[in-house]
This record gives structure tokens, sequence and C-alpha cells, in this order.
């Protein structure tokens, strides 16, 4: 008997077995896609990950459906990373190969309603409801139970269903949908009977007084003459200024033809620039000493500070990596740096690089997974945000993970958890390449393992071009409140730097940490202030929509005229987010053209490109934005970056506070002055004496790098030691306390190390749910997989409790 064990894109945590035929058994290798049954009627997706003639012991094999490939499309070195990442993160294997594959690849069945053929139905004895799924039966062959929810108007459509199905009327059936379509392009060409001069002539008598057409025939000759390869029906129709239906009324007539051509849907045109890039001299001592790093370790930390030209170094060493045939990873936190970052390299480049991140949509997503597979020149260098870590790379070189300190490095939901700069020092790990972290700010663990010489290390101290680092001021608002010079959130100083930069013309950036208009309405008279009611936490006032808004669970109610509470009618805002910024703009440079950047203003598929491009052609004068801003973007005509309220991050329950706001100040203040005139910063707070401000203001990255591991050797955090967090979540209030109390005492009997908890976080309830966090901390001496097998065991019998069962328990290993 022959068995294949597969991996199912369900949250679970074992693999399962299905019985094959003997062919069958002979045809598949692992890493194939087959399709199962799996439960009582559903079908899945699942990947082969072993071939194998052991008979499951514990359930009988159920047979596959069928197989859905003909060659592997997931390499052996992805199914082991993939293991590794389920085991280290503590998570589901099901829950990695369902995030890894772009979903395009993992067909789920519809379920499919038909009608019977052969039945009668006596229309009399049906409900409304039964009546309104039979009829519209009638109008189209089958439906898919989200037709029907749309057709009842309403959520339980089963019973319905049921009831159909049990009077002899419906039959389910499941059906798998491949969903990934190839583009096809439509392409024309001149009929073959008019190839010869005598065919033209009568083809023009033909056309003599069909004006449009006789037009569209002329510029098809003219494109020909010039372009030397095919045309496609959208150049014809745009060249000729005319319509496709002229188009169509030629082809009928038989006088051009139509065919289609397979096209990928991501297409760069444009040719690489054939000069060399040419270094600094501090850029050239930077290469030669990764280089040297490398051949003794094969992970490298490239500290160099803002504008200091990061991106050349990068380039120069992808293209020794090129050179021999090596495939290179590129990967950034936010995919509004790919937009800027891709021009940069394909510039360079040219054709040989793919993006990959979730801004993309299917099938685009499939088109560059089997570009990669394949090796193709097309997808030598991948840039992608921390999904490209999963594409299937045949033979990968080198891994570049630019600003590796950011926090979208790691996955914080769904499952799997993973940080995506530690998972490609594995992966790379496995494929023999080199990685190298380049950073402004490095995160402290990174910067901890450089200097114990775990990592290599390199630094550049000078900006490109000898352009000086940007002044820094800093504004008290505790004292500008109380001698009344501020308008709005604006200080005098902020106000005048800004209108200085105005007026020669350069651009400027303010940076607050916080979408909408103000995060707190409250009443003035009562004092209540209206809160989500799901989740504990306030409402957010967005003006542009004049409603309330959950940033937690998307709740929204309008905007109130009065108070909830007490119904009166003077209401206030509180606290400032981007939108309150740029209204206050508004009125302060009325002639100024403003422009924001957050969530709200970046949701379509180009909306960041959309707004970095036009900030970058001058549109825009002034640019509001949150942290999207702080990352790695080059305007070169910003020489002011105000900052607008410093404390919102200082002051936030987190051991990593203080390190987050100087990677965060420093990172917004290097988008100033990037050419050759010396840039300025300023920065608002009622704090000016805070150690890390004043770090940030000396670029003293070495001071707060001290000052915190001190502390953090003190209080037990990274990278003295290793944290995981267990969430439990349940919508019982008493049942969530018991339940982290039980285990919360289980595994301080059980484990020689410090558990904190069960502690309730800052914001306690989100979409109706409890919550508690419980903290382990693993000293760095103490063996981590024993821990986790023992916390494993802990949570495992946590889960046979019968009253516990209900309450959800996440692993977040790192949650840092």
């Amino acid at each position: 008997m022959h068995f294949v064990e597969v991996v199912l894109p369900l949250s679970l945590a074992k693999t399962f077995t299905y019985r094959v035929s003997e062919a069958e058994f002979l045809f598949i290798k692992k890493g194939m896609r087959v399709t199962v049954p799996f439960g009582k009627n559903k079908i899945y997706t699942a990947l082969v990950i072993e071939i194998h003639n052991n008979i499951p012991t514990l359930y009988e094999a159920k047979e596959i459906h069928q197989i859905l490939d003909t060659t592997p499309i997931v390499t052996e070195i992805q199914i082991n990373h993939w293991f590794w990442i389920a085991d280290y993160y503590m998570c589901a294997i099901g829950d990695v190969y369902r995030n890894a594959m772009p979903s395009a690849l993992l067909l789920e069945s519809e379920t499919l309603i038909t009608r019977k053929n052969d039945s009668y139905v006596d229309e009399s004895l049906l409900s409304d409801d039964e009546y309104l799924v039979y009829e519209a039966l009638q109008q189209q062959s089958s439906l898919k139970i989200q037709d029907i929810i749309s057709i009842l108007n309403k959520k339980n459509i089963f019973p319905v269903i049921q009831k159909l199905i049990d009077k002899n009327i419906l039959v389910l059936q499941e059906e798998l949908q491949e969903s990934y379509k190839p583009k096809l392009v439509r392409y024309v060409r001149l009929h073959a009977k008019y190839d010869t001069d005598q065919g033209l002539k009568d083809l023009l008598e033909i056309l003599k007084s069909a004006n449009k057409q006789k037009e569209i025939v002329l510029n098809y000759f003219q494109l020909s003459a010039t372009e030397k390869k095919s045309i496609t029906v959208k150049k014809l129709v745009e060249t000729a200024q005319s319509s496709p239906a002229i188009v169509k009324a030629l082809v009928e007539k038989e006088i051009l033809e139509e065919y289609f051509l397979q096209e990928d849907r991501i297409n760069f045109a444009g040719k690489a620039k054939e000069d060399e890039l040419q270094l600094s001299s501090d850029q050239q001592r930077a290469f030669e000493s990764i280089k040297e790093s490398f051949e003794q370790k094969s992970v490298c930390l490239l500290h160099g500070i803002t504008s200091s030209g990061k991106t050349e170094i990068y380039i120069k060493l992808i293209e020794e990596y090129l050179a021999i045939g090596k495939q290179v990873l590129y990967l950034l936190p936010e995919i509004v740096l790919t937009a800027q970052l891709v021009s940069r390299i394909r510039a360079h480049f040219g054709n040989k690089v793919a993006v990959f991140h979730s801004k993309f949509n299917n099938n685009e997503r499939v088109e560059v997974w089997n570009q990669v597979l394949l090796n193709a020149e097309k997808a030598q260098i991948v840039i992608g945000a921390r999904s490209a870590l999963f594409l299937p790379f045949h033979d990968l070189g080198f891994v570049i993970i630019d600003e590796e300190h950011e926090q979208n490095f790691k996955q914080s939901d769904p499952a799997p958890r993973f940080h995506a700069r530690d998972s490609a020092i594995v992966l790379a790990n496995t494929h023999q390449a080199k990685v190298l972290l380049g950073s402004a700010t490095p995160s402290i663990e990174t910067y901890y393992n450089a200097k114990s010489d775990k990592f290599g290390f390199v630094e550049i101290l000078k900006r490109f071009g000898n352009a000086s680092l940007p002044e820094v001021l800093l504004v008290d608002l505790k004292d500008k409140y109380f001698r009344k010079k501020m308008n709005g959130h604006f200080s005098d100083i902020l106000i005048e730097e800004i209108t200085t930069s105005l007026s020669v013309g350069e651009q400027v950036i303010l940076f607050q940490n916080r979408r909408g208009y103000s995060p707190i309405i409250e009443c003035i008279t009562c004092g209540h202030v209206p809160h989500c009611q799901s989740c504990d936490v306030s409402l957010t006032y967005h003006k542009h929509k004049n409603q309330l808004r959950c940033h937690y669970c998307g709740y929204s109610i309008a905007n109130p005229t009065h108070c909830h509470a007490c119904h009166s009618v003077d209401l206030t805002t509180k606290g400032l987010g981007t939108e309150q910024i740029e209204q206050e703009l508004i009125t302060i440079f009325p002639n100024a053209k403003i422009g924001r950047m957050d969530q709200d203003t970046t949701r379509g598929k180009f909306g960041f490109e959309k707004i970095i491009d036009s900030f970058k052609n001058r549109e825009f004068d002034i640019l509001v934005g949150t942290q999207m801003l702080a990352k790695g973007l080059d305007f070169d005509n910003v020489n002011l970056v105000g900052i607008m309220n410093a404390d919102t991050m200082l002051y936030h329950p987190d051991f990593r506070a203080f390190e987050r706001s100087f990677q965060m100040m420093t990172q917004v203040a290097g988008r100033s002055g990037r050419s050759d005139k010396k840039g300025k910063v300023v920065i608002q707070t009622y704090n000016p004496n805070h150690n890390t401000i004043q770090q940030v203001t000396h670029s003293n990255y070495i001071g707060m790098y001290n000052e915190q591991l001190y502390d953090r050797q003190i209080y037990k955090y990274p990278p003295y030691f290793r944290i995981i967090k267990l969430t439990l979540k349940q919508r019982d209030f008493d049942k969530l306390k018991e339940g982290a109390m039980w285990l919360y005492q289980v595994l301080s009997q059980n484990l020689t190390m410090p558990v904190l908890g069960p502690e309730e976080p800052a914001i306690n309830r989100i979409r109706n749910e409890y919550i508690r966090t419980i903290i382990i901390k693993i000293p760095q001496s103490t063996s981590i997989i024993s821990t986790k097998k023992t916390i494993q065991k802990i949570l495992n019998s946590f889960e046979a409790v019968s009253q516990y069962r209900a309450i959800k328990v996440t692993v977040n290993v790192d949650f840092y």
C-alpha cells in the first residue's frame, strides 16, 4: 500500500496520511500539491511533504482526490524552513503553509448548490425563503453559499438549504476552482491575402468609402514599419484615436486577424544603466570591509547614519552575486519603501527585478512565485516585504535586510508570528548565503550580536557627498503654552522655520504618529468620553468622514452633536492626529499645498506611490504623516522636518519605548537635508531634558545603546533574556481570570525562570474578548528548546481541562 504525508492549510500542528495508487505513488514528488477530502465533505489543497508505505494506526487513510501539479512548486529547503518556523515560533505547520503560499495556489472547495433536474416540485408547499432560492436556481444552473446569503439577505441560511435538500429539490456539490488565470493580450495582423501589391490595391478599393476603417489600416502600416514588432489592439486604437468597435468590424470583414499571446502582469520596460556606479571613498571602504567580514562570518551589520548612501553599497554587492549566478533577496519593512527602491534598483539592473508584497493581487503573486521557482531571468533580485521570505528560491546567494530595526518585520497576527529578520538568517544559512543587515539605528539585539563578535560589523559615520547632519532645535511646549506663543499645536519657532522654508521653495515634512483628527472627544460638563462597544478604548474622531472610529475593530458611529450621558452640547477634542495638523496648516499657511500620508490616505494598490511621487514632483509643499514617513525615503528638496509631539512615543508602556522613540526620531530627522544644504529638525516636547531626546539631538546612538543595555540587564530583557508572551482571550471575564491563574501557577511550578502575570494589558478588551497576558523570561544560559517543550506540554494539558477549552491562547515567541 502506498501513502503520502501532507500538510493542510488549516491551523493544525499535525500532518495527515492519505492513500495513493501505485501509478500516483511513482508520479508524486515532495512539494507537489494534491487535493484531499477532509472533514465531512470539504476538499482542500494539501502539500505533499513525504511519500512512504507506513499504514497510519489511528485512522483509516482516505484516498487523495487529484494531483494538481506536474512538477513540485515548493522546494525541499522551503519545507524544512517552514517546519523550523513552526517549531521556533510555536505555531501549527498548517498556519505557516497557509501564510506562505499565494492564496490562488490554495484552492478550497466552494460549495455549489444545484437543482435536481428530474424532480417534480409543488411550489405551494415552499416557504417564502425556499421559493426565492428555488426561483433563483431556475435562472442559473448553480449558486454559491454567498449568493444565497445575498438573495435571502440573512446570515443563517443553512436551515433553508437543509429543508430544500430534505424535500429532494437541491443537491450539494463540492467543486474546486483553479483561480489563477494567465493574462492574455489581444494582437492584430493583416490578413495574408492582402500581403501582395495587388492585395493592397484591392484593400484600398474596398475601404474607399469607409474612412474610419481606412484610417486604422493606414495606422497599422505606419506602426508595423516603425515598431518592427507585434501590434496590440490597444496600441492601434490609441494611435489611430479610434474605437475597438472599428477594429472588430475590420476583423469581421477578414481584413485584420486577431490572435492572443500570454503575457506577465508585471512588466518592467526600460534599459539597465550602462555606466558604472561610482562609490565615494567612505562607501568604498565599507564595501571592502563587508566583503572581508563575509569571509569569516555569514551575517554582517552595516551601521550607516541616515543618508550615508547604504543603497549604493547594496547595489555594488548585488552586482557581485549576480555575476556568479546567485539569486538575491532584498527585504524591506514597509510596502511604502518598495515603491522608491524598486525604481532605483530597476534603473540599475533593468528587468532582473521582481517585486512581491501583499498589495499585489493573487495572479501577480503566482507569476512572481513561478519566476522565482524557475530561476527566471526576471527574478534574479526579489524585493519584498516579509512575505517574500517564503518564495521558492532556487539558489539564494545574498540577503539584504534593510532598516533591520523595524518592528514591521515581526508578524503579530495571524500565526505564524515570525520575525522576518531572524527567519531570513536561518534561511540564508540553509542556502549557505550571506546576510547583510542595514540600519542607521540598529536594534539593540543586533548591535549586541555585532559587538559580541557573533556578526560582522561595518560603520559609515559620514553622510554621502559630505552633507552635514541636520541641526536639531528643541522646543519646550510647557514654556511656549505658558508664554502663549502657540498657534494651535504649532510653536512660534516651528511656524517661523516652515515660513522660511516655503519662502525659498523648499519642502517640509511634519511627523505625528497618530492618524485621525483627535483620539478623544470629551464632554466638558460631565467628562464622558465615547468608547467602543466591543473594545476597551476611546473612539478616534475622523473629521473628513465626520465619524468616530475604533482603530482596533473598525466600529464607527456618526460624530455626536451632544453628550450621550448628560445631553450637554459642550464637546471638546483632546490630543492630535494627522488630520488635525493638516486642518491647522490650512489656516496658518492658506497658500501652501498640503498632503497627508497615513493609513487612511494610502488604502489603494498604488496609494503610496501616488503620494510619494506627487511629493517628489513638488506638487505638495508640506507632507504630514505617521511613521510611514520615518522609513528610508529619499527626498532631495526637504530641508525641514518637524516632530509635532515627541512625548507620545516616549511614554508608551513597552520595554522598548525609549529605543523605538530614538529610532523613530532619528529616522524622521534623517529625511532632512539630504542634498547640499544643511537640514533642520524641530522637535516639540514637554520634556526637552529627557535622556532619549538629548541623545537624538546629539545623534548619540552609542549613549542610547549603553543606557538601554544597562536597564535591560537589570530588568531581565533581551538581549540577555528571551521572552515568550502568552495571550489569553475569552468573552467571560471570570472564566478568563480563573483560567489565566491556573496556567500561571502551573508554568511557575514547572519552569525555573521568571514568569510574570497574569496581567491585564493597557487595552484589556478587544472585539468583546477580555485579554490577559503571561510573560516568560528565558535566560540565555537555559536551553530554549526544552523550555518550549515544557510550555507546549502545559498548554496541551490546559486545553484538556474542559472548562478552559473556550479560552483562546496565542503564543508569541520574541514578541518585540
